[in-house]
C-alpha cells in the first residue's frame, strides 16, 4: 500500500427500495429519503453489520444489489492485517449480532482507523441517520407487536366462528325440517346445499375431486358477479353523510360526523357507566376514525352496546348517539364480523323489535343504521336471516324485525322517517325475499300511496310494488286490485314512474 493510504468508501442502500418517500410520514412522522443500510468498502471488500454481526463480501454483491449512492470517507493508513485484527476484536466486543449502529461505523473508519487529514468527511445529513434507523426499528417493533395481536384475535375469532357455524348449521337444519313454510324450507335446502358444496371440497367426509371444487368456485364467483350486477342495476339507497341532530337531519363530512358523535357519547356516559366500559369507546374510535378494522373491537363490544341500548338509567340521547355511530360503521364491509357475533344474544335485533315503542330520535337513528347496512351484500343478507329465536312469547327473526321497521317507518307521520321507510322498502324489494314478507310490504306500500307522496318516494314505492308483483304473481296483484289506489292514478308524474306502472299492469288481470 502506498503512502497515500487505502481509500474508504461508504455504500448507502435504501431498504425500502424507494418506498420510504411515500411511507416515511406514517412510519417516522417525518419526510425521509429512505431507510438506510450502510456498508464500508476498503481493501477491495465490503464490510457491513447486520443480524449476524460483521459480514464480508465482494463490493455490490449483497441481496440489496447496487448501492443507492456512495460517499468517500477518506483514506486509512493502517495496514490490512492490522485492520483485520482490529475487526476481529470489534466483532467479539462492540459489534456482536444485532448491534448495528451507523455512528460507530463512521467512527471506526475515521477516528479509530485513521482518515487522511486532507479528505473531508461525509455530509452532515448522515449524522442523523442513526436516529432515523433507531426510530424505524422502534416503529417496526410496534407494528410487529400490533400484527401479532391482530393474528391472535383473528385466530380466536375463526375458532369461535367455526363453533358457531357448526351449531347454527344444526339448528338451521332442525328449524327447516320442523317449522318453516314451504317457501322458506326450499330456501333452507338451497342454503344447505351451498354450504355442503362449499366446505373445503369435502362432502360427507369424502374429498371431492378437483373438478367439483372448481365448479363450486365457479358457481361462487358467478353468484358474486350476479350480486355485483344487481347492485349496479339497482343501487341500494343509503345515507353515507347523514346524521340526526335532534329533530334536524344534517349532511356532514363522515369523519367529522363520527368524531363529533364519539365526543358526544363520551360526554353523555362518562361517570354514568362502569369505568372499564370506556375502553370500548376507545376501540370504537380506532375502528371508525383510525381505520384499524373490526378486529379493533373487543369481544365485549356488543355487550357494551347492549348495555347502552337497554339501560333505563341512561338518557335516550345515549341510544341515539351510539346508533348514529353504528350507522356510519354500517358502511364498512367488515362490520359483518361484528354482526355475526350477535347471533346468540341478538342484542341489536331485540332492541329493533321494539321499534314502534321507541322515541322518534331513536327511530331515526335506527333506520339510518338499517338503511346503511344495505351498502354491502353481506350485511344486507344479515338483515334477511330467517333463523328464529324466542323473544318473550313471540318468535322473531332478522327478516321479521327488518320488515317491521320498514313498515312502521313507511307509515309514520314523520317525513324523515317516511323517507327512510321508502328506502328500506326499496332495498328489500331489490333483494330475494319470500312471499309472506312481500305481501306485508306490498300492503304497507298501497296504504302509503294514500298519503300522496312526492315523486322520489312514489318512484321508490312503485318500483318496489313492481318487484313484489314479480315475486308473488298472484297475491300482490290481487292486493293491488282489492285495496288500491290503482297505479294508474300516478300516471304522468314522471316517465320513470310510468315505466313502473306499465310493469305492474302486466300482472293485473
Amino acid at each position: 500500500m502506498g503512502e497515500a493510504g487505502e481509500e474508504v468508501v461508504l455504500y448507502v442502500y435504501d431498504l425500502t427500495g424507494g418506498m420510504a418517500k411515500t411511507l416515511g410520514q406514517s412510519l417516522l412522522q417525518k419526510n425521509i429519503e429512505g431507510i438506510w443500510h450502510t456498508a464500508i468498502i476498503v481493501f477491495g471488500k465490503e464490510y457491513f453489520f447486520g443480524s449476524n454481526g460483521i459480514s464480508i463480501c465482494d463490493p455490490g454483491t449483497t441481496a440489496l444489489g447496487n448501492p443507492l449512492r456512495t460517499h468517500s470517507l477518506g483514506k486509512t493508513c493502517l495496514p490490512e492485517d492490522v485492520f483485520q485484527e482490529y475487526l476481529r476484536g470489534l466483532e467479539q466486543d462492540t459489534y456482536s449480532p444485532f448491534g448495528q449502529q451507523l455512528a460507530p461505523i463512521l467512527e471506526l473508519f475515521s477516528n479509530s482507523i485513521g482518515v487522511h487529514p486532507g479528505v473531508r468527511r461525509s455530509g452532515s445529513d448522515f449524522e442523523s441517520l442513526n436516529n432515523d434507523i433507531d426510530s424505524a426499528r422502534k416503529q417496526s417493533a410496534l407494528l410487529e407487536e400490533k400484527r401479532n395481536k391482530l393474528n391472535e384475535k383473528l385466530e380466536k375469532r375463526e375458532k369461535r366462528k367455526k363453533k358457531k357455524k357448526d351449531k347454527n348449521k344444526y339448528l338451521s337444519d332442525q328449524f327447516c325440517i320442523d317449522s318453516e313454510p314451504s317457501s322458506s324450507r326450499k330456501y333452507c335446502d338451497n342454503r344447505k346445499k351451498m354450504s355442503e358444496n362449499g366446505t373445503n371440497g369435502v362432502n360427507n367426509g369424502v374429498a371431492q375431486p378437483a373438478t367439483a371444487i372448481a365448479e363450486n368456485d365457479a358457481e361462487d364467483l358467478e353468484r358474486k358477479q350476479l350480486e355485483l350486477k344487481r347492485k349496479e342495476r339497482d343501487p341500494p339507497i343509503v345515507f353515507p353523510d347523514t346524521i340526526n341532530v335532534g329533530l334536524n337531519t344534517r349532511i356532514l363530512n363522515r369523519n367529522y360526523k363520527v368524531q363529533n358523535e364519539l365526543e358526544r357519547l363520551v360526554g353523555l356516559i362518562d361517570g354514568r357507566i362502569n369505568p372499564d366500559d370506556m375502553q370500548y369507546v376507545a376501540e370504537l374510535d380506532q375502528y371508525m376514525l383510525e381505520n384499524e378494522g373490526s378486529w379493533a373491537l373487543g369481544e365485549g363490544f356488543l355487550s357494551f352496546v347492549g348495555r347502552l341500548l337497554n339501560d333505563d338509567q341512561l338518557v335516550s340521547e345515549v341510544r341515539e348517539t351510539i346508533l348514529n355511530i353504528l350507522a356510519a360503521g354500517a358502511l364498512k364491509d367488515d362490520i359483518i364480523l361484528v354482526l355475526h357475533q350477535d347471533r346468540r344474544e341478538h342484542i341489536l335485533m331485540n332492541y329493533a323489535n321494539g321499534f314502534d315503542k321507541l322515541p322518534l330520535l331513536e327511530q331515526l337513528a335506527l333506520t339510518l343504521f338499517m338503511c346503511n347496512l344495505f351498502e354491502n351484500s353481506s350485511t344486507s343478507e344479515w338483515l334477511l336471516y330467517i333463523s328464529e329465536w324466542q323473544l318473550g312469547s313471540s318468535s322473531v327473526s332478522n327478516i321479521r324485525v327488518t320488515t317491521k321497521v320498514a313498515v312502521n317507518s313507511l307509515l309514520s307521520e314523520d317525513k324523515v322517517l317516511q323517507d327512510r321507510g321508502t328506502a328500506l322498502v326499496h332495498n328489500l324489494a331489490c333483494k330475494e325475499v319470500f312471499d309472506d314478507v312481500v305481501v306485508e310490504l306490498a300492503m304497507a306500500v298501497l296504504q302509503y300511496f294514500n298519503s300522496k307522496p312526492n315523486e322520489e318516494h312514489s318512484f321508490r314505492c312503485m318500483k318496489s310494488l313492481a318487484r313484489f308483483c314479480q315475486i308473488s304473481r298472484q297475491d300482490v296483484p290481487q292486493l293491488v286490485q282489492m285495496i288500491g289506489p290503482p297505479p294508474s292514478a300516478f300516471k304522468g308524474i314522471s316517465n320513470r314512474i310510468d315505466e313502473q306502472i306499465a310493469e305492474i299492469q302486466n300482472y293485473l288481470r
